[in-house]
C-alpha cells in the first residue's frame, strides 16, 4: 500500500526527565500529520459542516527517540469504512523505513452542529483511493 510522508522535527520540550521523546508527542504527530494530509489532499475543512473525530488511538513504542532527531509519519489507511477511516501509522526517523514506534487513530467523520456520523465525504474518499489506496 502506498504511504505519504509527513516530517515531525523534534522541538526542544519533547524530550522528557528520562532524554527520550515523552509518549504524548508520538500521539501529536500521529494527529497532526493525518490532519494535515486530509488538509491539503483531501480538502478537509476543520471548521466545516462535517469533522472527523478521534474514537480511538494506539501506539506501539519500539525503539527511543529525542531531541534534536527529526522524525517523520508514514500515513496509510487499514480500513476504510462507511462513516470511518482508520490510519495506519508509522513515526520515522527521518530518511528511514525502521519504524520506531506503530500507531493507528480511527477517525469517525460527523456532522459538526449535531456530532451524528455521517458517511466519509466523497473528497476523503477518493484522495484515500488515489493516493493511499
Amino acid at each position: 500500500m502506498p504511504r505519504a510522508r509527513h516530517p515531525f522535527p523534534l522541538r526542544w520540550n519533547d524530550n522528557d526527565q528520562y532524554g527520550h521523546v515523552n509518549n504524548t508527542v508520538y500521539y501529536q504527530a500521529m494527529d497532526t500529520a493525518v490532519n494535515t494530509w486530509m488538509i491539503r489532499h483531501a480538502g478537509l475543512d476543520p471548521q466545516g459542516d462535517v469533522i472527523g473525530v478521534c474514537v480511538a488511538s494506539s501506539c506501539d513504542f519500539r525503539a527511543p527517540a529525542s531531541y534534536p532527531e527529526e522524525l517523520e509519519v508514514a500515513i496509510g489507511v487499514g480500513r476504510l469504512g462507511g462513516t470511518s477511516v482508520t490510519w495506519d501509522l508509522d513515526i520515522l526517523r527521518a530518511g528511514t523505513d525502521d519504524a520506531i514506534a506503530h500507531g493507528s487513530f480511527t477517525h469517525v467523520f460527523v456532522d459538526q452542529a449535531s456530532r451524528r456520523p455521517v458517511p466519509v465525504p466523497d473528497p476523503i474518499r477518493t484522495a484515500i483511493a488515489d493516493r493511499l489506496g
